[in-house]
């Protein structure tokens, strides 16, 4: 690619990590840093170190104008990669090759000097980034109307929330006028119709001023709509790189491969909103046999069973699950009412199955989400976006199976009442 504003050849990127022998009191904690000390002091011995490749041998190149999409999951390298394209950090070997001013945004509050106001820390990053302050007043106001500040432009940001935090970095990296702009997954932080905003501010400068985009994010919706091309990185190594697609199921296809059977969601904290009056503490997916799968033929029915835990007497619940496509559209969806009776949940562990049948899912990757709600005034109870993951291999032998809610292989809504049963309650 002969007008690439990033190149990247062979980069690595090498971590060491110290391991020192568990101390069970004071006394051996003391004891053993006394003989780190006195052996470091003579020579003789090192700590014992392990070698963490966190990037091997990447190399890859993104044209003028391009918005490239990172994928993978947590630990696989993305943010060192960005961490060494902002010049963060040093690699350990390999070279790049940057065209141009830089501008990243990688973690909330980067940049900023949290006891200065936010009217301040405009012109201390836009001094950083190398602009003269006339420069900096030019895109001022610009700056201001898409970070929604202006009524705490003159409060210390150390007061901000992070979505204020994030609208404002956000706001000043995109309106500098930086040749490449790299984003980490920091974009998550704020509300859904900012995220939505910074998505077409990025498509902007890229279309409109042939600006070049580094993007990290595991909404896999932002990356199809806004991404040409992706990266997937799978142990500091470049797993797939080429089309949206081919790196999403790649992805995908990884991610779903380490699932566990049966999913624990009493811990989780990622994704999920409610009140807690009651949790849905576990999810499990079985096949017709009864055994635990996360991979079916086309039209090939499961079963869903979902404990749920009630922490106080409900006097009405709804129970429901969707069933959404990578980029988080809703596919299907269903709740207990379809075959229950609308009554009360006492306090305890209570268990449900659902079948699912006759949903006719096109071959592909899948997620669930899964809530509980009151009917009445008290709302969402508990809400776990994307906690479980499917695929639909193939379809039937016979051939493509035609259904009333499918149309041109485009994805529909599919509502259809579904068998809903319920076991009695566990304390």
């Amino acid at each position: 690619m002969s007008d690439a504003a990033i190149r990247v050849e062979n980069l690595s990127k090498l971590y060491r990590i110290s391991h020192l022998a568990k101390q069970k009191t004071i006394r051996d904690a003391v004891h053993q840093g006394m003989r780190l000390v006195w052996r470091r002091l003579r020579w003789k011995t090192r700590l014992n170190r392990e070698e963490f490749w966190a990037l091997r041998d990447v190399s890859f190149e993104v044209g003028t104008g391009e918005i490239v999409g990172i994928v993978g999951r947590n630990g696989a390298g993305k943010s060192t990669l960005l961490k060494v394209l902002s010049r963060i950090t040093e690699p350990t070997s390999g070279r790049m090759t940057l065209r141009g001013r830089v501008s990243s945004l990688l973690e909330v509050g980067t940049g900023f000097h949290p006891d200065l106001s936010g009217r301040d820390n405009i012109f201390l990053n836009g001094a950083i980034h190398g602009l003269k302050r006339t420069e900096i007043l030019k895109k001022f106001d610009q700056i201001v109307e898409f970070a929604e500040v202006a009524k705490f432009l003159d409060t210390p940001v150390k007061r901000y929330s992070s979505g204020m935090y994030v609208r404002l970095a956000f706001a000043v990296a995109a309106h500098l006028e930086p040749d490449i702009l790299i984003v980490d997954e920091v974009l998550a932080v704020g509300d859904a119709a900012f995220q939505q905003k910074c998505l077409g501010k990025m498509r902007d400068v890229t279309r409109g001023e042939g600006r070049t985009i580094l993007l990290v994010s595991h909404n896999m919706a932002a990356i199809q709509a806004l991404c040409q091309r992706a990266i997937f990185l799978n142990g500091g190594r470049i797993g797939e790189i080429g089309s949206v697609s081919d790196c999403i199921k790649a992805y995908l296809s990884q991610d779903q491969a380490g699932q566990a059977a049966r999913i624990e969601l009493s811990a989780s904290s990622d994704s999920r909103q409610g009140d807690g009056f009651a949790r849905i503490e576990n999810l499990e997916i079985l096949g017709a046999d009864g055994a635990p799968r996360n991979k079916f033929a086309f039209n090939e029915p499961f079963e869903l069973k979902l404990g749920v835990r009630a922490h106080r007497p409900l006097r009405d619940y709804v129970l429901g699950f969707s069933i959404n496509a990578v980029d988080d559209m809703i596919i299907a969806c269903s709740n207990h009412h379809d075959s229950l009776p609308r009554v009360g949940m006492e306090t305890g562990l209570h268990e449900f199955s659902v079948r699912v049948a006759d949903m006719f899912l096109s071959p592909g990757y899948y997620t669930i989400t899964v809530a509980i709600s009151d009917d009445g005034q008290h709302g969402l109870h508990d809400l776990v976006r994307n906690c479980a993951k499917f695929s639909v291999e193939s379809y039937h032998s016979e051939g493509r199976v035609d259904h009333p809610h499918i149309l041109d292989d485009r994805p529909g809504l599919i509502r259809r009442p579904l068998v809903w049963t319920k076991d009695p309650a566990k304390k």
